[in-house]
C-alpha cells in the first residue's frame, strides 16, 4: 500500500518536473532565433525547472520566501547580464520578462495550475514569436482606432461592472447592467468587423470583404455597395457578393446572441439560421463564381462602432423595444409581438432579437414565441435593406439581390416550417 502511494506521488513528480522543462524549452527555442537574447534553450528549460524547485521547496519547508528569493535571483541575473553586454538595439526587456515568467510557470505547475501554466507558456511565446506580425498592426492602427478601443475598454470594463444588476421599469423587463451588456456584445461584434477592415485592408476580396462589413454594419455595407453599384456598372457583380455575404453574416450573429445569452433555445433557431445560410450561401458561390479575380474592390468607410454616443444610442433603442415589446405581448399575445418584431426589424434586426431573447430568458415568451419573432424581425430586415438597394441602385442591382435575399428567407421558413 505503501509502497504504490511513493510509486504515484514519484510519477506525479516527474511529470510536473518535465512540464516545466518542456514549457521553458518552448519559450526558449523562441529566444534562442534572436541573437541579441542573453538566455536561450538551455537558460529557459532550467529556470522552468527552477520555478518547480522552488515552489516544492517552498511548500515543504514552509518557507515562502524561497520562492520569491528565487524569482529576485533570476531577475538580478538576467540585468546583470544586459548590464555587463549591453546592446543599443535591444535593451533586454522582453526576454527578462519573458524569463521571470518561466520562472513563475514552473512555480504554478508545482502548485496544481499545470494546465493554466502550459496555456500562458504556449501564448507567451506566440506573442514573442509574432513581434513583427504585432509591429505591423501597431503601425496601422490611427489614433481614431486607438481610441475606438480605449472607448470598448470603457464600456466592456468600466461602465458595465458598475451598473446594477436588479430588474425594474414596466413588466419588471429592464435591468441596467443587462441592458449594457447588449451594448456591450453589439459594440464588440461590430468593432471586430471594424478592426479587421483597417487591419487587413480593403483589398481582401468580395466574400471577406461582405463577412467583416457584415460584422461592423450589414446595413452600413449594403448601403455602401448599393452606392458603388449605382456609380459604375462593372461593380455590379462585386457588390452583389459582398452584399448577399454581409446578410449572411447576420444570421450568424443571430445564432451567436442566441448561444452567448439563451444557448438552450439554440436548437430551436438553428434549422432557421441554417437553412438560410445553406441555400443564401449556395447563391453566393454561384455568383463569385462569375466575380473576375482581378476586380477592383473599392474601400468602405465605418464610423467608430465602439463610440460613446453609438452605444448609448444603441442601448436606449434597446431598452425601448425591449418594453414594447413586452406590452405589445401582453396586450395583444403573439400578434402584438410579432407586429413589433416586423416594425423593428425593418430598421435593426439586432435591438429586437435581443429583446426577444432577454424575454424568454425572464420566461415572458415562449421558445416557439420567440424563434418566430426573431425570424419574422429577420426577414423584415432583408426586405428593408432590398428597399434600400432599390431606391440607391435602381432596377439593374435590385433583380439580383431580390433573388438572393429571396434565396435566403426561402431557406429561413423552410427551415422555420420543418
Amino acid at each position: 500500500m505503501n509502497g504504490t502511494v511513493v510509486n504515484t506521488v514519484s510519477m506525479d513528480l516527474v511529470l510536473d518536473f518535465a512540464v516545466a522543462v518542456g514549457l521553458g524549452l518552448l519559450m526558449g527555442l523562441e529566444r534562442e532565433r534572436n541573437p541579441s537574447a542573453r538566455a536561450g534553450l538551455r537558460t529557459f528549460g532550467l529556470v522552468g525547472m527552477l520555478g518547480t524547485v522552488a515552489a516544492l521547496l517552498a511548500e515543504k519547508t514552509g518557507t515562502p520566501w524561497v520562492l520569491a528569493a528565487g524569482l529576485l535571483m533570476v531577475g538580478a541575473m538576467m540585468v546583470a547580464a544586459y548590464l555587463t553586454h549591453p546592446d543599443e538595439k535591444d535593451p533586454g526587456t522582453t526576454s527578462v520578462v519573458a524569463l521571470l515568467l518561466c520562472y513563475c510557470y514552473g512555480a504554478m505547475i508545482w502548485y496544481g495550475y499545470q494546465t493554466l501554466a502550459v496555456m500562458l507558456g504556449i501564448s507567451t511565446t506566440v506573442l514573442l514569436y509574432f513581434k513583427a506580425e504585432l509591429r505591423k498592426v501597431s503601425e496601422k492602427l490611427t489614433r481614431k482606432d486607438i481610441i475606438s478601443i480605449l472607448q470598448f475598454g470603457v464600456l466592456s470594463l468600466v461602465v458595465l461592472p458598475i451598473l446594477p444588476d436588479t430588474t425594474m421599469g414596466p413588466y419588471d423587463a429592464l435591468s441596467p447592467r443587462q441592458v449594457w451588456w447588449m451594448v456591450v456584445l453589439i459594440s464588440g461584434f461590430s468593432l471586430a468587423g471594424y478592426a479587421a477592415l483597417r487591419l487587413m485592408g480593403q483589398q481582401l476580396g468580395a466574400p471577406l470583404l461582405g463577412i467583416f462589413g457584415g460584422l461592423a454594419s450589414s446595413t452600413a455595407t449594403t448601403l455602401v455597395f448599393a452606392r458603388h453599384a449605382a456609380s459604375s456598372s462593372s461593380l455590379l457583380k462585386l457588390a452583389l457578393v459582398v452584399v448577399l455575404t454581409a446578410n449572411l453574416v447576420v444570421l450568424f450573429r443571430l445564432g451567436a446572441y442566441a448561444a452567448v445569452l439563451q444557448p438552450a433555445l439554440l436548437a430551436e433557431l438553428l434549422p432557421v439560421l441554417l437553412g438560410g445560410l445553406a441555400f443564401g450561401t449556395a447563391y453566393v458561390l454561384l455568383a463569385w463564381r462569375g466575380l473576375s479575380s482581378a476586380e477592383e474592390v473599392p474601400a468602405m468607410e465605418f464610423s467608430n462602432p465602439a463610440e460613446i454616443r453609438t452605444a448609448v444610442t444603441f442601448g436606449c433603442i434597446y431598452a425601448v423595444v425591449l418594453v414594447v415589446t413586452a406590452a405589445l405581448s401582453d396586450y395583444a399575445g403573439s400578434s402584438g409581438l410579432y407586429v413589433a418584431s416586423l416594425v423593428s426589424g425593418l430598421t435593426d434586426v439586432d435591438a429586437i432579437a435581443l429583446s426577444s431573447l432577454r424575454l424568454y430568458g425572464l420566461e415572458k415568451l415562449s421558445s416557439a414565441e420567440t424563434v418566430n419573432s426573431i425570424t419574422i424581425a429577420m426577414l423584415a430586415n432583408l426586405s428593408f435593406k432590398l428597399g434600400i438597394v432599390v431606391m440607391v441602385a435602381g432596377r439593374r442591382m435590385a433583380g439580383p439581390i431580390a433573388l438572393g435575399f429571396s434565396t435566403i428567407a426561402a431557406g429561413s421558413i423552410l427551415g422555420w416550417l420543418l
